[in-house]
């Protein structure tokens, strides 16, 4: 398994990650990274733990905003999906109450002229 040096905070941390993974393990650890420095910009050494904490409760908060969206875009998808399904039944449905009302006149006009 392969192991990746990511620098978090100033401090190295060595981790594993599955074959091929190393990239996207290095790119997270720099966006946690990020975090820990946009934390110290705003409180200062407040402590790595609580620095941590913070970062991780952050990107959590992130996460479920982004998963609230993703939830109301799906909801949304959906109901779009409906109102075509509807909106084409209704077209679909109009189109042969026409095609038999036409029927019926070029029957009733064969009727009449037999």
């Amino acid at each position: 398994m392969p192991q990746v040096a990511v620098l978090i905070n100033g401090k190295t941390y060595r981790m594993a990650c599955d074959e091929g993974q190393e990239t996207h393990l290095m790119d997270l650890a720099q966006r946690f990274d990020k975090y820990i420095h946009q934390l110290k910009g705003s409180f200062g050494e407040i402590g790595d733990q609580r620095l941590t904490v913070m970062a991780g409760i952050m990107v959590t908060d992130e996460l479920v905003e982004m998963h609230h969206k993703v939830r109301g875009l799906e909801s949304e998808l959906a109901s779009l999906r409906t109102g075509e399904s509807e909106e084409r039944e209704a077209t679909i449905a109009e189109a042969l109450t026409k095609t038999a009302g036409r029927i019926e006149e070029i029957s009733n006009k064969l009727e009449a002229a037999g």
